[in-house]
């Protein structure tokens, strides 16, 4: 089959009648017709239809399957790799945490390492294969639910589990019983993704499958849309980017054994991300994304500047350079990743995780500043900005008087303020700050990994070779 249309994306999310819950109802018809969810399912429809329409770069050498799927050998088919995954989070402002190429490039990087994977490696290339040869479109989870804070907190038995864990092994597969947290875009894909979760040792708890989101027993529960009912006017980018986020409840799903790829070995568990490339890939996939979403905000930055004929003076100059260095940054890193591009015993070149850790470090770090950025260039305008319907109202003719910018008709200034402030202060704004200065880990223990990881041998020797020191 290969790459799918948007058309063949939305008939195929609305035929398979995923159990979904939003706002204390089950959500009855077709996805693509529901408020919370019309938007997401467009945006991700006009994503494929992309693809379609530029086959050279979104494509892989085949010219048959999504670019993500393709296993990178060599440094050119790495840049390729990263001008694709660029190419097509431009088309969504880098907003979206989980365009197909995240979870695919998880798919990707696991398979082609598939015999760490012990007796479940052919599972794990023949759920590659499917989802290359049907361009399938997946969540993930890998969360438990949040009861403490402790890094072992007890569960309850069989009978009252809150963590998704095994309750039973038949001759069919494993059966699933409890919660995972966090499944952004939960139940608008085709498939649901589940890894290992890092907080508990028994096997029960240590399992990894990818099964359809319309397996019996498995529904999601998601959070209240930030986009329903709004207008691209009011809210340009939650209406087309807010992918929502669910909790993932496991009814005695049964898992086919087939669908299985770990299940019970602490050790495959403890080196998955890491063995197999996929915290790599992953991280190679994010920091690209969010160099796309930091070049539109440089974007906006600099139109705001303009609107308001503010560029002259020094503290403004100050505050949009700020996001062009952390954009070259990013970009500095992730060209660093490549260059020093590790290719494993199975041939795949892996761009390298301590540059790839250093730039999603930054970013969560900095991110929250480039949004405090744009609400001290719009100041005031971000807080009085007026609706579509104020325009279409009797006040229609004073709002445009009043609220012209130097270069831009009032309308016009108002749908860029709108955009920053969607961004920045409004719940679908908030939520994307949260996500970056969450994403993919503690912050505390990050810059822990990065310490350990980096080679500091070398600096100190310089230090105690001028020194004349000798370390006993």
């Amino acid at each position: 089959m290969g790459t799918v249309t948007g058309k063949e994306y939305v008939d195929r999310i609305n035929g398979l009648k995923n159990q979904i819950w939003i706002d204390g109802e089950r959500v009855q018809g077709d996805l693509s017709d529901h408020p919370a969810f019309r938007g997401i399912l467009s945006t991700k429809a006009a994503l494929y239809d992309f693809v379609q329409s530029n086959p050279n770069q979104l494509m892989d050498a085949s010219q048959k399957y999504n670019f993500s799927f393709e296993i990178p050998r060599t440094h050119e088919q790495l840049i390729k790799r990263r001008e694709a995954i660029r190419f097509w989070a431009s088309q969504s402002a880098g907003l979206l945490g989980r365009s197909p190429d995240y979870v695919n490039s998880a798919i990707m990087a696991m398979a082609s390492y598939a015999p760490f994977f012990g007796e479940y490696s052919d599972n794990m290339k023949q759920i590659y294969e499917e989802a290359r040869e049907q361009d399938y479109s997946f969540t993930h989870t890998f969360i438990n639910p949040q009861i403490s804070r402790k890094f072992y907190w007890p569960d309850g038995d069989d009978e009252t589990v809150i963590a998704a864990k095994v309750v039973k092994e038949t001759p069919e597969g494993l059966v699933i019983r409890g919660a995972r947290m966090l499944a952004t875009q939960g139940g608008l894909t085709d498939q649901l993704l589940v890894l290992p979760a890092g907080s508990f040792t028994d096997s029960s708890y240590l399992f990894g499958f990818s099964i359809p989101s319309n397996t019996p027993g498995l529904s999601f529960v998601c959070r209240p849309s930030y986009a329903e009912n709004a207008s691209t006017f009011d809210q340009p980018l939650a209406s087309r980017f807010d992918e929502g986020d669910a909790m993932v409840v496991f009814d005695d799903v049964l898992v086919p054994w087939k669908r299985v790829f770990l299940y019970g070995d602490s050790e495959i568990t403890s080196n998955l991300k890491t063995d197999t490339g996929l915290e790599a890939f992953l991280l190679y996939q994010s920091a690209n994304r969010q160099l796309v979403k930091t070049e539109w905000i440089l974007g906006i930055a600099q139109l705001m500047v303009e609107s308001l004929s503010v560029a002259e003076y020094q503290h403004i100059q100050e505050k949009v350079s700020e996001v062009a260095m952390a954009k070259e940054i990013m970009n500095g890193l992730i060209l660093a990743s490549e260059e020093a591009a590790i290719k494993n015993e199975y041939g795949v070149l892996v761009p390298n995780g301590l540059q790839l850790k250093m730039a999603f470090h930054y970013y969560q770090k900095t991110y929250p500043r480039l949004a405090e950025i744009l609400t001290l260039l719009g100041a005031s305008g971000l807080i009085c900005i007026p609706t579509e319907k104020d325009f279409e109202s009797p006040n229609e003719a004073v709002l445009s008087h009043t609220l012209q910018g130097e270069r831009l008709a009032a309308k016009d200034k108002i749908k860029l303020n709108r955009m920053a402030w969607d961004l920045t202060m409004s719940s679908f704004g908030s939520r994307q700050t949260l996500y970056e200065r969450l994403f993919f880990g503690d912050p505390v223990r990050t810059p822990v990994s990065i310490y350990s990881m980096y080679p500091k041998e070398s600096a100190k020797e310089k230090v105690l070779s001028f020194l004349s020191i000798d370390l006993e």
